[in-house]
């Protein structure tokens, strides 16, 4: 007996867990759900290109071998103008959301094809306190369903609708996370 084939699949949603500090590189990925839409190299390439175009180039000190403007050599930790140039290179436009207009002024619901997610830009606090520094974080509506695709988490979470992601984006703003709107550029 054949089985129906009338049952929809559901789309299994890519997820890149964290190593070091190139979580910037696995909120790219998992937000293009794909893990060759960017690489460690590529990543390094662009904050080298960023050093090179700036006219304001700062001076070079033996720390400046692993320390770079833009991204720290050994372990990633990549800036804000890294996602930017990455975007950019694939046809998105960045949006950084202004946080006193609140999450109401977000159009969640918004087509797939015009938002493509969301990055954020968490404040975390590791080792009791003893380290303090910041973390990327996708978030991605995948036919119609929105996930977070935090690479610090085991799998991805699947909101149960837009107001847990609104609810969710209040409570991080409010502990001091950036939140940048990732369009199709289709203006």
């Amino acid at each position: 007996m054949e089985e129906e084939v009338n049952m929809k699949e559901a789309k299994e949603v890519y997820h890149e867990r964290q190593r070091l500090q190139f979580c910037l590189l696995h909120s790219l990925n998992n937000l293009f759900q794909g893990s060759g839409a960017f690489t460690r190299a590529h990543l390094n390439a662009i904050a080298e290109k960023l050093v090179v175009d700036d006219p304001n180039k700062g001076t070079w000190t033996p720390l400046s071998v692993v320390f770079k403007p833009h991204h720290n050599a050994l372990t990633g930790n990549y800036d804000i103008n890294v996602l930017i140039a990455a975007l950019e290179e694939k046809g998105k436009r960045v949006i950084w959301h202004d946080r006193r207009s609140g999450v109401s002024s977000i159009n969640l619901d918004e087509s797939e094809d015009k938002l493509m997610g969301i990055v954020l830009n968490i404040p975390v606090s590791k080792y009791g306190g003893l380290w303090r520094g910041r973390h990327w974080v996708a978030l991605r509506k995948i036919e119609g369903v929105w996930y977070d695709l935090d690479s610090d988490l085991a799998a991805p979470h699947t909101f149960k609708d837009t107001e847990e992601v609104r609810e969710y984006l209040d409570a991080i703003i409010g502990s001091g996370a950036e939140v940048l709107l990732i369009m199709n550029d289709n203006e």
